[in-house]
């Protein structure tokens, strides 16, 4: 951007030069124009020291002065006479002169000149230059944007749809440009980490479909032994006491292992449904607040919530950037459905070589019973009907900040909910 930038202020500085190379060789032209026939004035001027004026052939080395005529102080009177010699007449201009002797005015000379030509070719010229080197500027600015811009752009105008369709295989060829070489390796990044995900999924899936047939195939065997015992004691088949506390204690047995199967389902559906990924890195608060609020001042602006952000020591942190980000991110989206959209407020303070981060949103606080499930997948407060979701932000907050080595806590306040953010 700042390369762009310098090619507008370039663009406005290469037009006020032009327009003052214009404006000075005009003006120029013009003071040349009035200069030119007052040079041959000034030296006939000088030369009629003795009073006799030019004859014509003197006047022929002159280019614009065209004749000398003298007015005698005596011959002021009539009027007509001397107001004839102040008028002019014709094509030639006239310039007046008065003509002193000792301190006393002898008389006026009268030049009749040519008035110069203004020397349109000059200005012609000129202005095609400057219009030259506007159009040639515009003409390099339009073939820089064609081939850094416009072309890269029609490149990877596609993809986007193509990811959409699930076109993920290929490469995206990179390229050395300063405005779409880091966005196409981004893409690149984004197509790479859709077909990971995506290979991840499908192997997460034939792996319950596996994890379920054995655990449907480990289940009928108690099942059976259940039916087979049950169908025993329906008949009487045991007349012995203890052989049907026996049955019983069997059908107990097998009834516990149906439970841990079921259990063991629902473990596997709730936790592996999310691959949660984290890069170990570090990176400055600095840049994760720039990141956070680069989205979340505007979305508070529009929606009129008052964003309050407290000021803090920029710290290098343990952790990946982007997925510190997404947790912002969560926290951000939950205070705007259930908060009650007055303020949010982000403070920072240290604690045992930790950066806490504590972001607090106006709004009715949860109740104790959804406070004590609120990191859990997939659940949902009393106060989340008609409000679309999943039951997962929180619980992949959560799972983020542990992999960083962080951690995260809930707490409830007197007028809203609060949550603190752990960094190494």
């Amino acid at each position: 951007m700042k390369k762009y930038n310098l090619l507008i202020a370039a663009s406005i500085l290469l037009y006020v030069l032009a327009a003052l190379a214009a404006w000075y060789g005009i003006q120029n032209t013009a003071q040349e124009k009035d200069r030119v026939y007052k040079v041959e004035i000034n030296r006939i001027y000088d030369r009629l020291s003795d009073g006799h004026l030019p004859d014509e052939r003197d006047l022929r080395s002159y280019k614009y002065v065209r004749n000398v005529r003298w007015l005698s102080a005596d011959d002021m009177q009539p009027q007509e006479k001397h107001l004839a010699f102040f008028e002019e007449d014709g094509k030639l201009r006239i310039e007046i002169r008065p003509v002193f002797e000792a301190g006393k005015l002898k008389g006026y000379l009268r030049f009749e000149y040519l008035e110069p030509e203004f020397d349109s070719h000059f200005v012609l010229v000129l202005t095609q230059v400057c219009l030259g080197l506007m159009e040639l500027f515009l003409l390099i600015v339009l073939l820089y944007l064609k081939y850094q811009l416009i072309r890269p752009f029609r490149q990877v105008s596609e993809l986007p749809y193509e990811m959409a369709q699930g076109h993920l295989r290929g490469i995206v060829k990179e390229e050395k440009n300063r405005f779409f070489g880091h966005f196409l390796w981004g893409l690149g990044q984004l197509k790479d980490t859709l077909e990971v995900n995506r290979k991840r999924r499908l192997d997460l899936e034939k792996e319950k479909k596996k994890m379920l047939l054995s655990l449907s195939h480990d289940i009928k065997t108690p099942l059976s032994t259940i039916k087979l015992y049950g169908k025993a004691l329906e008949e009487n088949l045991y007349e012995e006491e203890s052989q049907k506390i026996r049955a019983a204690r069997q059908i107990g047995q097998k009834a516990e292992e149906i439970e841990r199967f079921v259990e063991e389902i629902m473990k596997n559906s709730r936790e592996d449904i999310l691959d949660i990924q984290v890069e170990p890195g570090e990176f400055y608060l600095s840049r994760l607040m720039e990141q956070v609020l680069a989205t979340y001042e505007e979305k508070c602006r529009i929606r009129m919530v008052d964003l309050e952000v407290g000021s803090f020591e920029d710290r290098l942190l343990k952790g990946d950037l982007q997925r510190a980000a997404e947790v912002f991110e969560n926290i951000f989206e939950n205070a705007f459905k259930y908060g009650d959209g007055r303020r949010i407020e982000i403070s920072f303070s240290e604690e045992d070589y930790c950066q806490l981060i504590r972001i607090f949103n106006t709004g009715t606080p949860v109740t104790d019973n959804d406070f004590n499930h609120i990191f859990e997948s997939f659940f949902r407060g009393a106060g989340s009907e008609g409000i679309q979701g999943s039951g997962l932000g929180l619980y992949i907050c959560r799972e983020i900040m542990r992999k960083m080595d962080g951690e995260i806590f809930a707490r409830k306040e007197a007028e809203g909910m609060a949550f603190v953010l752990v960094f190494r």
